[in-house]
């Protein structure tokens, strides 16, 4: 018959057992796992030379596969960017065929006021309402050039220059320096900064008299130099 006090110290010498064989085995457990999940996690590289004939297959239809879709983003790409640029040619050509659109809206106006004018003239009235019509359409042609940056150039009574105005001849003048606009012929128009047309103007010149006078002048001086005593001054040691 077993005692009771050795039937109470096997189970406690088979459970201290068990965890000392789980402590011996846990840690190979576990090294082996980290080394399965580094291998999975490793793939070994691609060797042509030493690859098999299924390995080779596998290879060459993954490659194709790759470059079948690297193609068909090209493809894909390309007929974008040629859409793009399609789009781009359409906005473009219809911006430049409306462009003068609001230019066109306002000169409208105009036309009607100008339209008006020639209907009151028709109707046997006054000199005076034609003018006056024919002036306020001016001032609304003006009015909407200055909106769209188009103004004139002033010319009267400024000095001649050639990158705005065109001298068609040239006048006399007494009471004006050379080269001074003294009539405008046409009229000179700037878009912005850009000149759109040249003023035609009448610049001025010295008159005969002066260019006479100028020359008495000039022919006097020379002759008073040329006849003129020299004194020399000698200091007295």
């Amino acid at each position: 018959m077993v005692s009771q006090e050795k039937r109470t110290s096997e189970p406690q010498n088979s459970v201290n057992e068990n965890r000392e064989d789980q402590q011996k085995i846990s840690p190979k457990l576990e090294n082996q796992v980290q080394a399965d999940e580094a291998e999975i996690e490793q793939e070994e590289p691609f060797d042509p030379e030493t690859a098999d004939r299924e390995t080779l297959l596998a290879k060459y239809r993954e490659l194709e596969v790759e470059l079948s879709e690297a193609h068909e983003r090209v493809l894909r790409t390309a007929a974008d960017s040629e859409n793009f640029k399609k789009r781009l040619q359409r906005e473009k050509e219809e911006q430049t065929r409306y462009a003068n659109e609001s230019f066109a809206r306002e000169l409208l106006s105009v036309i009607d006021n100008l339209e008006r004018a020639l209907e009151h003239s028709g109707a046997g009235s006054d000199q005076e309402g034609l003018v006056e019509g024919l002036n306020m359409t001016l001032k609304g042609f003006l009015d909407t050039l200055t909106r769209f940056g188009c103004t004139q150039i002033e010319v009267e009574g400024k000095p001649f220059d050639p990158n705005y105005h065109e001298a068609v001849s040239q006048e006399e003048s007494t009471d004006h320096e050379p080269n001074i606009v003294l009539r405008e012929l046409q009229k000179g128009y700037l878009l912005k900064e850009r000149l759109l047309r040249p003023a035609m103007v009448i610049v001025s010149k010295r008159s005969s008299q002066q260019d006479t006078a100028t020359r008495e002048q000039t022919t006097a001086k020379d002759a008073e130099v040329n006849t003129g005593e020299v004194k020399i001054k000698v200091k007295k040691g």
